[in-house]
């Protein structure tokens, strides 16, 4: 089968992200990847890097065209850079009824729009980014690649909150995301993948997924991606007695509410800082920052303990995602103590970041595995839209 162009849409409020990759049976190219960062709509920046250059252009040097993806396009086509025969869309949401990737048809779309009260902070953008190819570039296919698709197999008692059947009926359960990280890290173990595995994907946004015999069990985060561990503006789980006390004895707005647990907690709530990098730098001189880190890494370290008690025990414990791969000292803090599951890390292996970051006599290998949900998303689009079957 020939080779095809994909086109990786990240959209969000703040930015379009984007990757290209050409894709064949036995080909994986990175052709470009970067991203148009978004103020109020009007594009701020705009930086690509291909193999061949680097382009950054801000103000009055970008393109005029007149939505962040026609600029995009625009700078594609300068560089001289193939243009896709397909696009695929990360999705945030998926709810109740979508567990695969799907071709995107008119059906998908509308009911897309009807799960915006699942996801008010991200569907409307990703909504959005749709629309402006089908408008722009109508004869596009395009492919949706949900996050909560990983964990729709979850078990019933997993997925299940403990509320009336009548509001999981509604679509109230736990959904999960981060969920094209890890089936790319599942994928990416391939035939090494452990019965048991746990992997937490450490961002600004953080989750943790519990894997038995290559399917999933359980998640971090809930119907929302505001649930699980602190992250680093959002809350984590709360006692619901919390939310009700701050709209009946604060009387917050629900919009005040959602702004408290989203962009106001989490980290920067603790410290006044939401960046990981910058509260290590300060943890030595700032008793803020240095809490932060440690309740940060203390809420993994329990979650990690809680899932191995699932899965019965662990095999493998997997650190991905910007500060799972780059911050050896919250890896270091987090496992530090978790020697009665056979978890000890070699100072020297996890300071550089190594591939295998455990010691050679353990009980549970413990491993950085870079993820790459753009792969993932042009993978899943190469085979949905251009697959022999």
């Amino acid at each position: 089968m020939a080779s095809r162009v994909i086109l990786c849409l990240n959209s969000g409020s703040s930015s379009l992200k984007f990757a290209l990759y050409r894709m064949g049976d036995k080909e994986e190219l990175l052709l470009a990847q970067g991203a148009a960062e978004l103020n109020d709509a009007q594009i701020t920046r705009l930086w690509i890097r291909s193999a061949h250059e680097k382009v950054e252009k801000t103000g009055s040097e970008i393109s005029s065209a007149s939505t962040p993806l026609y600029a995009l396009a625009f700078e594609l086509k300068r560089l001289r850079l193939p243009h896709p025969d397909a696009v695929g869309h990360r999705i945030v949401h998926g709810g109740p009824h979508h567990s695969a990737p799907e071709r995107i048809t008119d059906t998908l779309f509308d009911e897309l729009g009807s799960l915006i009260s699942f996801a008010p902070l991200h569907l409307p953008d990703e909504i959005a980014g749709i629309e402006a190819v089908s408008s722009n570039f109508p004869s596009l296919p395009q492919v949706a690649c949900f996050d909560t698709a990983f964990h729709r197999s979850m078990p019933e008692f997993a997925q299940r909150f403990a509320l009336p059947l009548a509001l999981r009926d509604e679509g109230i359960r736990r959904y999960g995301f981060h969920g094209i990280s890890y089936e790319y890290i599942v994928r990416t173990l391939g035939a090494n993948l452990p019965s048991r595995l746990i992997i937490a994907h450490l961002g600004n946004g953080a989750s943790m997924a519990a894997v038995k015999d290559g399917s999933p069990l359980d998640t971090t985060m809930g119907f929302t991606p505001a649930g699980g561990f602190m992250m680093g503006t959002r809350s984590g789980d709360l006692d619901p007695g919390i939310i009700l006390y701050l709209l009946t004895e604060k009387h917050l707005k629900v919009s005040e509410l959602a702004e408290l647990v989203n962009h106001q907690s989490g980290l920067l709530g603790v410290s006044g800082f939401s960046d990981m990098k910058m509260l290590l730098e300060r943890r030595d001189t700032a008793p803020d920052a240095a809490l932060a880190v440690q309740m940060f890494c203390y809420q993994i370290r329990k979650q990690i303990g809680a899932f191995t008690a699932a899965l019965g025990g662990l095999d493998l414990l997997v650190f991905t995602g910007g500060i799972g791969e780059k911050a050896a000292a919250v890896r270091w803090e987090t496992c530090n103590g978790l020697e009665h599951l056979g978890i000890k890390l070699e100072r020297e292996r996890n300071d550089a970041n190594a591939d295998t970051i455990s010691t050679d006599k353990t009980g549970c290998i413990v491993r950085v595995i870079p993820t790459n949900e753009d792969l993932m998303i042009a993978r899943h689009t190469y085979e949905l839209v251009f697959s022999e079957r």
